[in-house]
């Protein structure tokens, strides 16, 4: 199956909801949410892809490390890749029919597991459930930061089904589709992440954070993981880039718990640069709702493969043999 064909395909059937834009930047989308895009102006969005392009890469080719070794464990899995499903729902709205939530999720999940790797799944309850269950405990589901006790309820049942892991995107507190919905998200405070990493018996997620702040309060809550992310700037306009903001959060929290970063990751030296920003593993998004549109589980598994293989030649480029060979010193900058 070849990249360009699942590309062209899922052209097709998205049939405007998303353009396959040879440069997903956000641009031919702004303010297209329900869609693909970026809320309001789009500038989140933008600031994402902007800000990962900005950071260079340094070439290195006298050393040693003549195969990259891209392999990683996480929540108790050995993974092929750092390359993770992102979660993702609302299949309807956003994607024009073009596949049903359960159709996407099952896609996700199957392509990420013959990849190597782990899928994450939306808010789409039963159907992760299920899901999840089917892939042997192979996905992780994030929930909406709906009220405490529903998310317990929903952390306690994939750990009956054996997830590898579960959360929140806390960042969809701002969802006011979902409110309009008579659905009720909202913030919390560290009391309630105490309380949800208390009483969930599953390694523990909290995606949306953009500060070292908050980072420093969700390991003082007990997480296992944070997603270092503004929800595909699609919650709330002119946030800074996640690559912006990496960094400053990595000095704080690295080593205390795990990384896990999205925000316009398109290509294996994307991946690169995040890990190199402080990132333990990166998500990926937009790329592969059009991977599983246009080439079903295949077509996800031939995304992950292709930005793995990039990785592998940026990891030999760059001299290094083991994703811990990956740091700062692999970016550019300008020597005054």
């Amino acid at each position: 199956m070849e990249w360009k064909e699942i590309r062209q395909r899922a052209r097709e059937r998205l049939q405007g909801y998303c353009r396959v834009c040879p440069q997903c930047d956000g641009r031919a989308c702004a303010g297209e949410v329900p869609g693909f895009g970026g809320v309001g102006t789009g500038s989140s969005f933008r600031a994402n892809y902007e800000s990962l392009a900005q950071w260079k890469v340094n070439m290195r080719t006298i050393h040693g490390a003549r195969d990259g070794d891209p392999t990683l464990k996480l929540f108790g899995y050995d993974l092929s890749t750092p390359i993770l499903g992102a979660p993702i729902a609302g299949a309807q709205a956003n994607l024009g029919g073009a596949m049903s939530d359960a159709e996407l999720t099952a896609v996700l999940l199957e392509g990420c597991r013959l990849a190597g790797t782990i899928g994450m799944a939306g808010h789409v309850g039963e159907i992760a459930l299920e899901e999840i269950k089917r892939q042997a405990g192979r996905g992780i589901m994030i929930h909406k930061p709906l009220e405490q006790a529903k998310i317990i309820a929903w952390g306690r049942k994939m750990a009956e089904v054996g997830a590898a892991a579960f959360g929140i995107d806390i960042d969809g507190a701002g969802l006011i589709n979902m409110r309009l919905a008579g659905i009720y998200v909202e913030p919390k405070t560290p009391a309630q992440l105490a309380e949800l990493v208390q009483n969930i018996p599953l390694p523990f997620i909290v995606k949306g954070i953009m500060t070292p702040a908050e980072a420093e309060l969700a390991v003082q809550a007990g997480a296992a993981a944070i997603v270092v992310s503004n929800h595909g700037g699609r919650v709330l306009d002119h946030t800074p880039g996640v690559a912006q903001v990496l960094p400053a959060i990595a000095r704080r929290v690295k080593g205390k718990i795990t990384i896990l970063t999205d925000g316009a990751v398109r290509t294996g030296v994307d991946v690169l640069k995040m890990l190199a920003l402080g990132a333990d593993a990166v998500l990926v998004g937009r790329p592969l709702i059009v991977a599983a549109v246009g080439g079903g589980a295949a077509g996800v598994k031939c995304l992950l493969e292709r930005m793995t293989g990039e990785l592998v030649q940026a990891m030999i480029l760059t001299g290094c043999k083991t994703l811990a060979d990956i740091g700062p010193h692999l970016l550019y900058q300008e020597e005054l």
